[in-house]
């Protein structure tokens, strides 16, 4: 836990102390906090008949596995197990049992048992006070439902008993927070098949990440093959799922998310509606043992970017979080990094431009204009200049082999040909008669006109393709070359000898072999060494770019490339930050309302954000894509 949350939590128990001991003498709940880290109210202790009890939907918290049956209660931790059923009472596997234990009790639709349960199973107790019980953070959450007591006779009829679903995959039990599993008893069976499969066993497990909740509801079916299943109706608040042949007790029951889950039977045999509250679901079956298996994944705040999701990640891509800083990291064997644009003097959210390619995950990259979107900093894309550098800002330079590099480059093209040799002055839409001027067609932007002119090349092509004396618009791809005639020997005619290079005019790295690269700064770690030098770079440290805000990087950590996201600072505490992590190099690529780091892999179909801020759309970034993919 961090220094904040750690404060935020003494200041709570101080807050709750008087309070605390006041309920727990009128017989009130007092909080409870596992590993020091205080629970939601849902979780409190009760005092009932019998003494003060928890919840036995939180137990699992503790590390104890449960079945949270009120007619086949389990409690095991390890080899130790108590059980409890009514007119059986308490039975206790593997421990001697020589003080009587309270009767487990209903409150609501929630079962809850006595502490003194827990303190005889070896439930370690941290803080036992009348403001506070607090427990010891287990190695393991329980993550599975135990099956029937076998010392229980079978029922007579089978009957849906709702308890927790096994943990729902792609989650670390570290960052799980469930909701209120609250668990509603079961109703008798009013209708069965003769024959057939029985819905014995409706399971729920939910969590929350962020501002998303995901949440699975397993029906359980007695006996037979891979189960049958028709999704009859799906809306935006809930599906029907059809169990053909299936017989059930129908029930209706409110889960931990707040929605109803209802089970009906007829005579073809069962169906189950589910309500979803907008979320989006999908349901399969699973065998050995027979089931239906619905996950439903809601994003509940839209306000609020929703999360990563670290278990989904592809091969290849790793995430690790080091308090304020969050990396992503991507094998170069498998991932190619490149540099993706918005249409020209437009925007585009990170995310549409990591999916508009095929990328596995993206950040905004470079500076911009706000007005005409269009970058004020060196960008190339696929070896073509298509933004100037400003010839002093720190530079990322993206390798063919999925490399980076890093450092102050210059980058110029030049035009030669018979008649010697000219750089260009600027790389804009805009032409100046006193300049000659460049530009990569998008097919859309037009320019030249006004006494000057255009001629068509590319690079790799060594002569000139097209010339043109009016305004027009290159093709996508063309680099178009404008002057004025009078002032450069440009040649002009089809066919002509006309040859244009990109010139990087630096030797601190092999800038040549650079496919795509963008400028952005400052330099935030060089060769292990914290370098920001706002003056070098030419930075106005006192306005807002130098602010304490989030801001994104891009950089290497032992080798692999990687996406970096701090949640707050300045540019020397994330350059810090990034040194302690283990990062060799990193240039900052932007900062304050445009940072943002994107990955496909959330949950459900949301995606995933570092950022938890919803930022503004920006006209670049730069996209990891699988290598299969890249270039196409």
């Amino acid at each position: 836990m961090n220094r904040a949350a750690r404060l935020g939590n003494l200041g709570f128990l101080r807050g709750i102390g008087l309070l605390g001991a006041l309920l727990l003498g009128m017989g009130q709940a007092r909080p409870v906090a596992i590993g020091g880290v205080v629970q939601p109210a849902s979780i409190a202790t009760r005092v009932l008949t019998g003494g003060e009890m928890l919840p036995v939907w939180s137990l699992p918290r503790l590390g104890v596995e449960v079945r949270n049956d009120p007619r086949d209660l389990r409690l095991r931790v390890g080899r130790r197990e108590l059980r409890y059923a009514p007119g059986l009472g308490w039975r206790a596997i593997g421990l001697r049992l020589d003080t009587p234990l309270p009767a487990p009790q209903m409150v609501g639709a929630s079962l809850h048992v006595p502490l003194s349960a827990l303190r005889v199973l070896g439930v370690a107790v941290q803080t036992d006070t009348a403001d506070l019980l607090g427990f010891v953070a287990p190695v393991r959450v329980a993550d599975q439902t135990l099956p029937p007591s076998p010392d229980l006779p079978a029922p007579m009829s089978p009957a849906p008993v709702i308890a927790a679903a096994p943990a729902i995959p792609a989650t670390f039990a570290t960052q799980v927070t469930p909701g209120d599993g609250r668990v509603p008893a079961p109703l008798p069976v009013t209708s069965v098949p003769a024959a057939g499969q029985f819905l014995t066993t409706v399971r729920v497990h939910r969590e929350e990440h962020r501002s998303v909740s995901v949440q699975r509801v397993v029906l359980e079916l007695s006996g037979g093959a891979l189960p049958r299943f028709e999704v009859q109706t799906r809306t935006s608040g809930g599906l029907t799922v059809r169990l053909p042949g299936v017989g059930a007790s129908p029930s209706s029951q409110d889960l931990p998310s707040g929605q109803a889950l209802t089970v009906g039977t007829d005579a073809g045999g069962s169906w189950v509606t589910l309500g979803t509250a907008g979320g989006r679901s999908e349901v399969f079956a699973l065998s050995d043992p027979p089931r239906v298996v619905i996950d439903t994944v809601t994003h509940e705040q839209p306000q609020v970017p929703p999360p990563l999701n670290p278990a989904a990640l592809p091969p290849g891509v790793g995430y690790q979080q080091r308090g304020a800083l969050h990396l992503l990291s991507f094998d170069p064997a498998r991932f190619q990094a490149q540099v993706v644009s918005a249409a020209r003097g437009q925007f585009a959210d990170v995310a549409e431009l990591v999916e508009g390619v095929g990328g596995v995950a993206g950040v905004n990259a470079s500076y911009f204009d706000p007005a005409s979107a269009l970058p004020v900093d060196l960008v190339v894309r696929a070896g073509l200049m298509t933004a100037p550098s400003l010839e002093k800002r720190g530079t990322v330079g993206l390798m063919p082999g999925g490399g980076l590099i890093f450092g102050y480059p210059r980058p110029r093209y030049r035009v030669s040909g018979d008649f010697g040799e000219v750089a260009v002055n600027s790389v804009s839409a805009k032409a100046r008669p006193e300049w000659l001027t460049a530009f990569v067609g998008d097919g859309q932007t037009a320019v030249g006109g006004g006494g000057l002119v255009t001629v068509y090349t590319r690079l790799g092509e060594s002569r000139v393709l097209d010339r043109r004396s009016a305004a027009n618009v290159p093709p996508p791809g063309i680099l178009a070359l404008t002057f004025d005639p009078r002032r450069f020997a440009v040649p002009q005619e089809v066919g002509a000898n006309l040859r244009v290079t990109l010139d990087w005019r630096s030797d601190d790295a092999p800038w040549p072999q650079v496919r795509d690269a963008l400028s952005a700064g400052p330099l935030l770690v060089q060769a292990g060494r914290v370098v920001v030098d706002g003056v070098r770079e030419v930075f106005d440290t006192g306005a807002s770019i130098w602010r304490p805000t989030r801001q994104v990087a891009l950089g290497l950590l032992r080798g692999q490339p990687t996406i970096a996201y701090f949640e707050y600072g300045t540019p020397e505490a994330f350059a810090s930050a990034l040194r302690q992590a283990g990062l060799s190099d990193a240039v900052r690529l932007d900062s304050g309302s445009s940072a943002t780091a994107f990955s496909t892999s959330g949950y459900g179909q949301l995606g995933g954000y570092l950022n938890t801020v919803w930022s503004r759309p920006v006209p670049n970034a730069i996209v990891f894509v699988p290598r299969e993919q890249a270039g196409r």
